[in-house]
């Protein structure tokens, strides 16, 4: 099963040129939605301002070594999923599960609906796709019941679901119905009731994950870089999006200022007191 291109199978039912254009109408959704996202919320508008602003407010030139340098850690941090580390390592690892996941899964659906509906698919293109599938699911499904907050901590139930939660069930459910789907494809065949039953399921949830980038968190994946990028360059800068700068607590002056009388004589590391004991179900 884990060799076979399950879109070639299909293709004794649904001409692969309805694949082939529902794949590219996925593309255009996912495209428009993301123009509609930033028009609408003027996520691009803010961007550009705030990125003028802190030009004018740079405290000093950043050369184009160091602008270089800035977007390779940027582009480094997004790859790994670094912010999410400082927060939980859980966290850092279901998102590269499922970012990378579904890279894999994407990409080699549209291999096999477009390069190898008539020819033998490699087993390695085939392999992925079930493996980025996969992974999507253990990344999805471990965060959605182990490392949400609002069920981890607050005890909420994990089936309780609001508009935040658009993204990650339809893409979760998508991979899932794919998986399957496949499998009953393998079994029965690609007009078998189980099979066709599950590939409607299949491409329902699949058309409102690519549909509803709009009123997801689809489209951060776009625009999230960019916004980092500006951050970093920002400190880089001194400029900080007008925030202050992080107290000096080596400076004596700075120690010796401090409201409270207690904390003027503190380690610089206080520890990880606060982190002694996971919150849940408060």
């Amino acid at each position: 099963m884990f060799n076979t291109n399950p879109f070639a199978e299909l293709s004794v039912m649904i001409d692969p040129t309805i694949m082939e254009t529902y794949v590219v109408l996925m593309a255009l959704l996912v495209a428009g939605g993301t123009l509609f996202d930033i028009v609408h919320k003027r996520s691009a508008q803010y961007f550009f301002n705030n990125w003028q602003k802190s030009k004018a407010d740079a405290k000093r030139q950043v050369s184009g070594s160091e602008k270089v340098t800035v977007a390779v850690k940027t582009a480094i941090d997004g790859l790994t999923s670094a912010e999410l580390g400082d927060c939980s390592t859980r966290r850092q690892l279901a998102h590269i599960l499922t970012m990378y996941g579904f890279i894999a899964y994407t990409a080699t659906t549209a291999m096999m609906v477009f390069g190898y509906q008539d020819a033998a698919v490699p087993a390695v293109v085939a392999n992925l796709w079930y493996l980025g599938a996969f992974m999507v699911c253990l990344g999805g499904y471990w965060y959605w019941f182990f490392i949400r907050v609002d069920v981890s901590a607050e005890g909420h139930s994990p089936f309780r679901l609001i508009r935040a939660d658009l993204f990650v069930v339809s893409l979760t459910l998508s991979t899932t119905l794919a998986l399957v789907w496949a499998y009953t494809q393998f079994n029965s065949g690609a007009t078998a009731l189980w099979s066709v039953l599950t590939l409607i399921l299949y491409i329902f949830a699949t058309t409102i994950l690519f549909g509803s980038v709009p009123w997801s968190k689809f489209s951060h994946m776009f625009f999230k870089p960019a916004a980092a990028l500006e951050k970093k360059m920002s400190e880089a800068s001194g400029s900080r999006n007008n925030l202050p700068e992080p107290a000096d607590r080596t400076d004596p002056a700075v120690r010796d200022s401090h409201s409270m009388e207690l904390l003027k004589d503190a380690p610089l590391s206080m520890g990880l007191g606060i982190k002694r004991e996971k919150p849940s179900h408060y």
